[in-house]
């Protein structure tokens, strides 16, 4: 069944805070299905927006929505997060520790891209040492194939045989 877009984004505005209506209580008052109201909430969850549902379930939002929050609460003092997650339904300490986590996230990156480019170096000083080995060993092969050459030219113009 189709539902209108005006009815769709007011249920998802009742589940979020600070109604944080259930859905089987949504359920029953305007009919819709359970089923369409939870999909309706992993839709929210999905696009980005910050805390549809109750906060016990915040730990299962998207990534994308828990970076939302830590980017709005970036700059908010202790009393001013306190109200916000008030506010959303959350607990300060799951702001702090999706903090941490995308701090954690950037220092983990800075590590593995000094780890590629140490490991870029040591490849173009591993090639560049098979170069010069590939290098010396054609001119070697070069060599002795100039001699033997020169071998057999110095063979036919004596007269002599080869002894092989």
């Amino acid at each position: 069944m189709k539902y209108p877009s005006e009815l769709k984004e007011k249920m998802i505005g009742r589940m979020m805070p600070p109604e944080n209506a259930t859905v089987p209580m949504l359920s029953k008052e305007h009919g819709v299905t359970e089923g369409t109201l939870y999909a309706w909430r992993r839709e929210a969850l999905e696009a980005g927006v910050a805390a549809p549902g109750d906060g016990r379930n915040a730990e299962v939002w998207a990534s994308k929505a828990r970076f939302g929050i830590v980017l709005e609460t970036a700059s908010l003092s202790v009393a001013e997060l306190a109200e916000y997650c008030r506010a959303k339904g959350l607990y300060p300490e799951q702001v702090k520790a999706w903090r941490s986590a995308c701090e954690g996230a950037m220092d983990s990156a800075r590590v593995a891209t000094n780890a590629l480019a140490m490991a870029r170096k040591n490849d173009q000083k591993r090639i560049r040492e098979l170069e010069k080995e590939l290098s010396r060993k054609e001119s070697a092969l070069a060599e002795t194939a100039a001699l033997l050459v020169l071998r057999k030219k110095a063979a036919a113009i004596w007269g002599r045989e080869e002894a092989e």
